[in-house]
């Protein structure tokens, strides 16, 4: 039994924010409950190639998109633009412990599923809202995606290549990092709001905005402008506060290395050939490798260049230097290190008979992450849920689904 398995989640929300969050509580053993459009479902449904191949190799309808972030649910479809639809829904929220929800601000207030609704009927109702701007302040009712949000947020000005370089300007990170970022603060927010509860508290409205968590997660570059008042340029690979600490090339590629502390500067300028680096007045201290990082960097360039990836990879890795790869996802994927650690496994699927899934990264020592299910198919498991949580019998459901409801 997971460490949630005594939680019911209803989870409204699409694309990946809240169905990320949905997942990691999945993951811990909560009941998930999916609730999607009747013929339509989660946006991301639709948002291939790539799409999930059958045994014959040909195209089911489950995108690639939307595997990454429903496992563990079950798939409820529901019309709740329709009277019954609501009350479905309610009688939902009703035994439920968490919603979790990433309509426009005040969207859900004409259908009754607004907080204050569902607060009425279940006090103990934990609500949480994910929007790109939040609930108050003057973007509140516009729309964010992850995109637009990394720009407004000023990520993409810290990311790409320095001006003056080929190819120089802002560049967006190659996953939609925010929207990630903001299904993990949800998940935090909700297990806080859970430990209120439970030691006496009740429910509460949870109000996640992809803007602040953007903000939020400039971490050190944020406080680097905050304590200058100097806007961070955008360098590349490399760091604003630490030298050497970015990519190089080698005679066949690329490395990264990752020098993190006078020592292992030391350490790396000996297994470069180059002991007097360590010495230099301009190089010795990180202070002073960083206000002269013009002049270090060319020259480490000039040395690295001689040896292969691996070459250098294996004399640093001797040394205690931290460095590696470049590796693309197929490199990735074969990496001991990460078959090691069975980051990639594999679920029954009703279509394609098996689909791969990216493991949870959560390792607890009691309670482990359990693989109950694949992500599920657009209405799989109306009628069991609504059997079994709402007690409708079959006529009943065949009435709803003549009507349109589910």
């Amino acid at each position: 039994m997971g460490a949630l398995s005594h939680l019911r989640v209803l989870d409204l929300s699409r694309v990946l924010a809240g169905p990320w969050s949905g997942q990691i509580l999945a993951d811990l053993g909560a009941e998930v409950i999916k609730v999607e459009r009747p013929g339509v479902g989660d946006d991301t449904r639709a948002w291939g190639p790539p799409f999930l191949k059958d045994a014959r190799g040909e195209n089911t309808s489950e995108a690639a998109y939307y595997l990454s972030a429903n496992r563990n649910k079950r798939s409820l479809t529901i019309d709740f633009t329709q009277p019954e639809g609501q009350r479905l829904v309610r009688e939902l929220a009703a035994k439920s412990d968490i919603l979790i929800e990433n309509f426009k601000v005040g969207g859900l207030a004409a259908y009754g599923l607004d907080y204050e609704s569902l607060k009425a009927i279940n006090p103990r109702l934990i609500y949480c809202s994910i929007t790109g701007f939040g609930q108050t302040g003057p973007y509140a009712k516009r729309a964010g995606y992850d995109f637009m949000i990394q720009g407004l947020g000023g990520l993409m000005s810290l990311t790409g290549r320095p001006e003056g370089d080929e190819g120089a300007g802002p560049m967006k990170v190659g996953v939609a990092l925010t929207d990630i970022l903001t299904g993990l603060y949800s998940t935090v927010a909700i297990l806080a709001a859970l430990a209120h509860r439970e030691h006496g508290g009740g429910g509460q409205r949870i109000d996640m905005a992809l803007l602040d968590v953007q903000v939020a997660c400039l971490a050190n570059q944020a406080m680097n402008y905050l304590t200058t008042g100097v806007a961070p340029r955008r360098l590349g690979n490399a760091h604003p506060n630490i030298v050497p600490y970015q990519d190089f090339p080698t005679a066949d590629g690329d490395f990264i290395l990752t020098v993190g502390n006078d020592g292992q500067f030391r350490k790396f300028a000996e297994v470069a050939g180059q002991p007097q680096w360590a010495d230099d007045p301009r190089f010795a201290t990180n202070k002073q490798r960083v206000a002269n990082r013009a002049e270090l960097i060319p020259l480490i360039r000039q040395v690295t260049v001689f040896k292969t990836t691996a070459e250098w990879i294996g004399l640093l890795e001797q040394a205690s230097v931290p460095c590696g790869p470049i590796n693309d996802l197929a490199k990735m994927f074969e990496d001991p290190q990460v078959i090691a650690r069975g980051l990639a496994i594999e679920l029954a699927h009703p279509l394609a008979g098996r689909v791969p899934q990216v493991a949870s990264p959560i390792r607890l020592s009691e309670t482990p992450v359990e693989y109950r299910n694949a992500p599920p198919l657009l209405g799989e498991h109306t009628d069991q849920i609504l059997s079994e949580v709402l007690a409708l019998t079959a006529d009943e459901i065949q009435r709803l689904r003549t009507a349109g409801v589910l």
